[in-house]
């Protein structure tokens, strides 16, 4: 009997906490928490993606949205067991709402909710169609002049957009889109998705050559479908691009490539879209009900204005259209910035041939990969974790599980033990007299990511090229003018230069929005990514959650689905689930709609 007692301490926690919610005791349902609380909602209470930080934001919740919710069936997942470590209980568990299904997880401490993470995973009536459900597919049986496979799915795509109208738009088709696009499928929302590339995955082929991800297999699957078991741990760019161009084929998803967007505009009346794209040489006018841009968290490239970049006689471009090394061999080349891209593509030209000199205008952080899937990632998203039974899903949810208000005091002792195990490797680098960072609060890579989506570097072997003085390195000074044939820096020096790559990273996915639709309503969304966290380059005050990220802003009917590989996975079926649930006409009270601070 010891060891089924986590699982009676849980059970009785979540009998008291169903009663008092039946009940409509919110006195008593806020209770069954911590002083010091944190419940993290993905859409099946809020019809949002909000952390409830401390009784008072619980309560407030509760009283606006518990009547509406109706939420029942608390319990311990189905073949899960709770375990207890040091004080700390947790588990897996399964709830209803009125109209939906969820599935989360809970932490207490002496008896009480610490954390709490609940997730919708399904609309009740409107299940994706697999298992027992799947489609049939044969046709088995006979009649006369009866369409094939092949000919209903042309048919669909000759009449989506001209016969009949999609629900929902996605502007995008890179991960993001795409990913989006196959939840939508599944759930039977009618879809299309618009890449102005000619092909899915050119978003991948088109970056420079020696592009591949910095995050491991294990991290990248997409809904539906994982890489298989011998898929290489870091995905080159070429292959990334084959894998999601058989991805939209497999899965069905209306995707129009060579497709332009060119404006966009909301009627509050018919409550829809007009969106004008641009395709096969003319303008084709769509009227979607929802609107997604998932134009990439990294996609708005920040061109610098640098006096005199006018009158450079050789090659400049940022570094989302660097072509590759190819055409620098002997040349000299400067690469301004110092994060992911600055190091890949100044590695590539120095392999290629080419006399390399790196600017680094402020500090930045670095991981080893090697110490960072281990320490930082290895016991979700690896081998070790898979062997163990961890599944993907379950990492996802546990990851999601930490709230961003204390996700850093995780991530702290993480960092420290990189900075112990590699103290040789950053010895060498600040020698070289690389400007080295661990986040504001020594937080790391990740939490930058989060804050501000910039600011680090995934070493991959550029690091031991500046150490070596084989990439020259400048650092601490600023661009100060472009010359015909050099780079003038802050410090009076100067770099000659037949070829400028201005790493200079991204800026808030809103700018999309500005461009599409009007500044106006890109004001009106405001900023996109960051938490509001006080640190570099994400000012306050606290949001507790990711700007604008997968869930309603404040323009009706406009998303934003962006970010990593694995966010396109996980956040996916949350807004899948949203645009379903507006699809079907289901009510979706919304709470606690981000208030906006900052424009972009």
């Amino acid at each position: 009997m010891l060891d089924k007692a986590p699982n009676k301490k849980l059970s009785d926690l979540l009998d008291r906490f169903g009663a008092a919610l039946s009940a409509g005791d919110v006195d008593s349902a806020v209770g069954c928490f911590q002083v010091d609380c944190y419940w993290r909602d993905l859409v099946t209470f809020t019809w949002n993606i909000k952390t409830m930080e401390g009784r008072d934001q619980v309560r407030d919740m509760l009283i606006s949205q518990l009547a509406k919710t109706k939420p029942s069936n608390w319990s311990i997942a189905k073949g899960e067991d709770a375990s207890e470590n040091d004080g700390l209980l947790e588990g897996w568990i399964s709830f209803e709402t009125e109209v939906a299904r969820g599935f989360g997880h809970i932490r207490l401490k002496d008896g009480r909710i610490w954390t709490l993470l609940t997730t919708m995973v399904e609309l009740k009536g409107h299940e994706e169609p697999a298992g027992f459900t799947r489609p049939m597919g044969a046709k088995h049986g006979h009649g006369k002049n009866r369409p094939t496979w092949k000919e209903e799915r042309e048919k669909e795509a000759a009449e989506l957009g001209f016969k009949t109208q999609p629900h929902t738009l996605i502007i995008g088709g890179g991960q993001g889109g795409i990913a989006l696009g196959a939840r939508l499928r599944q759930l039977g929302v009618p879809t299309i998705i618009i890449e102005k590339n000619e092909r899915a995955g050119d978003s991948w082929r088109k970056r420079y050559k020696s592009l591949c991800l910095h995050d491991p297999v294990w991290y990248d699957h997409l809904p539906y479908i994982d890489f298989p078991r011998n898929w290489p741990v870091f995905s080159p760019k070429d292959k990334i691009g084959d894998w999601l161009e058989m991805y939209t084929k497999v899965m069905e998803l209306n995707y129009w490539s060579s497709t332009e967007a060119r404006s966009a505009t909301y009627d509050d009346k018919k409550k829809e879209w007009t969106v004008i794209v641009h395709r096969d040489g003319k303008d084709i006018t769509l009227k979607p009900k929802q609107l997604v841009l998932a134009t990439g968290q990294s996609g708005k490239a920040n061109m610098p204005d640098f006096k005199g970049m006018d009158s450079f006689k050789g090659d400049q471009h940022h570094s989302s259209k660097h072509p590759g090394p190819d055409a620098y061999a002997g040349r000299r080349a400067v690469v301004i910035g110092s994060n992911n891209s600055a190091h890949d593509i100044a590695a590539a030209l120095w392999e290629a041939g080419a006399d390399v000199t790196m600017v680094q205008r402020s500090t930045t952080h670095i991981s080893r990969s090697d110490t960072l899937m281990e320490i930082g990632l290895g016991s979700l998203y690896s081998e070790k974790a898979v062997q163990g039974g961890m599944t993907t899903a379950k990492a996802d949810l546990i990851f999601a599980s930490l709230p961003y208000k204390i996700l850093h005091e995780f991530q702290i002792p993480a960092y420290a033990e990189m900075k112990k195990r590699d103290a040789e490797f950053y010895k060498g680098l600040e020698k070289a007299g690389f400007m080295l960072d661990w986040g504001d609060d020594d937080s790391g890579l990740f939490m930058k990511y989060l804050r501000r989506g910039s600011g680090y570097y995934i070493d991959v072997g550029a690091s031991d090229l500046i150490i070596d003085g084989s990439i020259k390195l400048k650092s601490g000074v600023e661009v100060k003018e472009i010359k015909e044939h050099s780079v003038l820096l802050s410090d009076g020096s100067e770099l000659p230069a037949d070829l400028i790559v201005y790493a200079t990273g991204y800026g808030s996915m809103n700018g999309w929005a500005a461009d599409l639709i009007s500044r106006e309503v890109a004001d009106k969304v405001g900023k996109c990514w960051g938490l509001g966290s006080n640190t570099t380059k994400d000012p306050g005050p606290w949001e507790g959650e990711l700007r604008n990220m997968w869930k309603p802003t404040q323009q009706e009917a406009l998303w934003f689905h962006g970010g990593n590989l694995h966010q396109s996975r996980h956040y996916s079926q949350f807004l899948a689930l949203q645009l379903k649930a507006r699809h079907e006409g289901i009510e979706t009270p919304v709470y606690g709609l981000q208030q906006v601070h900052h424009k972009g």
